[in-house]
């Protein structure tokens, strides 16, 4: 992808609309735990796609979603959703997170402690909907547990509020690290339909971080091997992982 042919085509007046492709090109010193290494991503996500970000721990993966959600910001490169610019070294952009309208649901699920699990999915709504929040609820199956705050949550109903939250934004763009870790193994192949249902049903983007293969099959459409924070490959998960070096070998 050629930088400047991206920005030919970047429109200030494009409203952050359903559908639209994501196109990114960024570069990021990150540190971990060998030294100081690049996240190079330079890789264009099309409409109503779910890409897994597979690969081994500090590989980039949470790095890229917090640069996507506006957390953390690219050393230079650009970021464009459906035309609009949410990043430009060059041109000194960098649109807050709430102009992105994106959905994040963090790996420590950073739920309001004072909020109940009603509360706290509410509160994700840019147009409030009783109805919407009650169907949330019921999808997650978190019914008994609505007047609850998340001190008295398990980890793995704690992951389902804050996944319920995520979708209740009704973000273009959905980032999930990690969601499903923390269950048992009924809850996690539920989950994984409801995540490929609501996804669908948003017609949004779906970048999601798992270190599970089973994971990466069921849900993707399109899977990124990350690995030292480079991109190694990326495809269709069949293509990607029917080549000659087994999918363990991007966790080490």
């Amino acid at each position: 992808m050629n930088i400047e042919n991206l920005r030919d085509k970047t429109n200030f007046d494009s409203p952050l609309g359903v559908g639209g492709s994501l196109c990114i090109t960024i570069t990021k010193a990150m540190l971990t735990s060998e030294g100081t290494t690049n996240l190079e991503v330079c890789t264009e996500i099309n409409d109503n796609e779910l890409l897994c970000l597979f690969g081994h721990s500090g590989a980039g993966k949470t790095t890229l979603l917090r640069i996507l959600a506006g957390l953390t910001k690219p050393d230079k490169g650009l970021i464009v959703f459906n035309g609009m610019v949410w990043f430009d070294s060059e041109k000194k952009i960098n649109i807050p997170p709430q102009q992105r309208n994106v959905g994040y649901m963090f790996q420590d699920y950073a739920l309001f402690p004072n909020m109940t699990v009603e509360h706290n999915i509410r509160f994700a709504q840019k147009t409030k909907d009783k109805n919407e929040v009650d169907q949330l609820i019921k999808l997650f199956d978190l019914e008994a547990l609505k007047n609850q705050h998340p001190a008295k949550l398990s980890g793995g109903q704690k992951q389902r509020v804050a996944l319920a939250r995520a979708l209740a934004a009704k973000p273009n763009v959905l980032l999930l690290d990690e969601p499903l870790s923390a269950l048992d193994f009924d809850m996690r192949l539920a989950l994984q339909h409801e995540i490929r249902k609501a996804h669908e049903l948003l017609n949004t983007i779906t970048l999601m971080v798992t270190h599970d293969l089973q994971e990466v099959f069921h849900l993707a459409t399109s899977v990124v091997i990350l690995k030292n924070g480079n991109v190694i490959n990326q495809g269709k998960p069949v293509d990607v992982f029917s080549q000659d070096k087994t999918p363990y070998l991007y966790l080490k």
